[in-house]
């Protein structure tokens, strides 16, 4: 092969420097599939017999034509004058080089020169992009495989099952947690956690949260643009109509215990709503029931406006009061707070400026992408079922304490710090890994938080209203201390969303149990908007990820007097007995 690499160069060097091509040629040198080969030339955008005669001299002639990608390019020109004219249009869409593999083949290629692969490298203009691939070799065959790399910088995971083992098993993509895995094209958010940054459909979420509203931006969510002024009223006027509960959901909240937790009275006053509404469930009106636009539109202003309601009923049984009806005429954080502390009286006007803290912190908290509540929410709508049951499930994931719980973890945190003068001792036990810091890093973000960074101004306006909450001195003199410490930034562990909004609910008398329900509301339009979504991708399928499994190959029944006990076995245990079990169990009958 040696001796071939200087003619192979000279070649590529004449069609490089030929004017009449005026596309250029793009060499790809990569080693080949056998170890002793050197070189595989993939040569682009140079005439049809410039590629034919290389491919020929490499003695793989046979192998360029056998591609079906290359018949293709060969044959299917209807026009022999276009073929031959480098300046056709027609032809250069046409045009395509291969990359061959310039090795002796190796004993499992004796019938079949051509290597396997998935998609090749084509040129189909001059302003179009050039594909990208990903080439593998399967060391355990010792096939290769080239997979295309789509303009997102991502790899078909359904492409991998074409690699095969040499039982034929396809070969699977091990991803705990969805570390690395894309199950969804969206063009709802946008996040660089590397360089901190949030869009919502293009806009930064500082831009948002300075000069939009809450109900503006979940127009922007849902329908992909900041509506117009007419638009933006009829969308407040329809999401305020539809705010009333049913008498029924009530008495299901009421039905509660009274020390139930108000995420678990929230995720389960909504499944109850989607049953007051049957119209807008697929499992009684049909499947092709949301290709109704006016049935999508009207299960979106229903659930934007009657979550808030169900938040503010939960709000006052914990406090031991009759819901408050929403009102019509005041704004979407405004009817909020009127609801939490009007106590009926009509009159009642909240503070404007906290209603204003309450609507930013709705717009920074309406959508984070691909979040672990929002896959939620895709995970149940690719199955068919009603929007009501998919955010209802979106809910019960954002109640977890690793999701929607971590502001109360901080607050927790501070107030076991208690002091300024107790942060060193503090950070050496998380170094030491004897205390957990809890508001600091992200799974996406390794950089600062956009949004604590708009939380932490919120702070000062509320304490200037409210009053100062101590533990603020804590938190500002911990943050401060961590991004000096090297340990903290060599990790990148920056504030998240969580460090600072947990001390605004705090001041703002909201109790810990309740932070999230304050998350739940507002992240109702980032569901909304995803669930819309995923209706009109042709890509939705049901999602039905795979597993590996590790468990016993196979077993043969044994009845169970010939069953013998393995002490290492799981097995059932005793349940925690309560004292009033053991009063009745010591009681008798006569």
């Amino acid at each position: 092969m040696a001796d071939k690499l200087p003619w192979l160069k000279g070649v590529l060097h004449f069609h490089s420097s030929n004017a009449s091509l005026k596309k250029g040629v793009e060499v790809l040198d990569y080693k080949s599939l056998h170890p002793t080969t050197e070189v595989v030339a993939s040569i682009l955008r140079v005439q049809l017999d410039g590629i034919r005669q290389v491919a020929a001299f490499l003695s793989f002639d046979r192998c360029w034509k056998s591609t079906k990608r290359a018949r293709r390019s060969y044959f299917s020109a209807s026009n022999t004058q276009n073929m031959n004219n480098p300046n056709s249009s027609a032809y250069l869409k046409r045009l395509a080089v291969y990359a061959s593999h310039l090795s002796p083949s190796p004993p499992y290629q004796s019938e079949n020169p051509c290597l396997e692969r998935v998609e090749t490298l084509s040129v189909t203009g001059e302003d179009d992009d050039r594909k990208t691939s990903l080439t593998i070799v399967d060391n355990r065959t010792g096939k290769q495989y080239q997979l295309p790399i789509s303009e997102g910088h991502t790899v078909k995971a359904a492409d991998f099952k074409q690699i095969k083992s040499e039982d034929g098993t396809g070969l699977k993509l091990y991803d705990p947690g969805y570390l690395n895995t894309a199950p969804v094209r969206s063009s709802i958010s946008y996040i660089d956690g590397d360089k901190g940054i949030l869009r919502y459909r293009g806009y930064p979420i500082e831009e948002l949260a300075e000069k939009s509203t809450f109900t503006e931006v979940a127009y922007l969510l849902v329908y992909g643009n900041l509506p117009t002024k007419d638009q933006l009223s009829h969308w407040e006027a329809s999401i305020a109509q539809h705010s009333a509960l049913p008498e029924g959901v009530l008495d299901v909240i009421a039905a509660l215990p009274h020390d139930a937790h108000p995420m678990g009275a929230l995720v389960g006053a909504i499944n109850a709503l989607g049953s007051f509404h049957p119209d807008a469930n697929p499992a009684l009106k049909g499947q092709d029931l949301y290709r109704s636009k006016s049935v999508r539109d009207k299960q979106i202003v229903r659930i934007l406006g009657k979550v808030p309601t169900l938040a503010a009923a939960i709000y006052s049984r914990m406090a031991g009061r009759h819901p408050v009806v929403p009102s019509s005429h005041l704004s979407y954080s405004e009817n909020f707070l009127y609801m939490l502390d009007s106590m009926g009286n009509l009159s009642y006007t909240p503070n404007p400026r906290l209603a204003r803290v309450v609507d930013i912190l709705f717009i920074l908290h309406a959508e984070h992408e691909m979040n672990c509540s929002t896959a939620a929410a895709r995970h149940l709508s690719s199955s068919g079922v009603d929007v009501y049951t998919a955010v209802a499930g979106a809910a019960g994931a954002l109640y977890g304490p690793l999701h929607g719980g971590a502001n109360e973890a901080v607050l927790k945190m501070l107030s076991e710090i208690g002091s300024v003068d107790n942060i060193p001792e503090f950070l050496e036990g998380v170094k030491n890994r004897k205390r957990k810091m809890s508001g600091f890093g992200h799974r996406v973000y390794k950089n600062y938080d956009p949004r604590a960074k708009v939380i932490k101004k919120l702070a000062e306006e509320v304490f200037s209203i409210v009053g100062r909450d101590p533990l603020i001195e804590v938190a500002v003199a911990l943050e401060a201390a961590a991004l000096s410490d090297e340990y903290f930034v060599k990790r990148q562990l920056y504030p998240n969303v969580d460090f600072y909004s947990g001390l605004i609910y705090r001041a703002l008398g909201f109790p810990p149990e309740y932070f999230t329900v304050l998350f739940a509301i507002p992240r109702m339009a980032g569901y909304l908007a995803h669930w819309k979504e995923s209706l009109d991708d042709p890509d939705t399928k049901i999602m039905r990820p795979q597993q590996w499994y590790v468990g016993v190959w196979l077993r043969h029944y044994i009845p169970a007097p010939g069953r013998t006990v393995d002490n290492n076995e799981d097995r059932f245990g005793e349940i925690a007995t309560s004292n009033a079990t053991r009063r009745r169990k010591a009681g008798g009958i006569l």
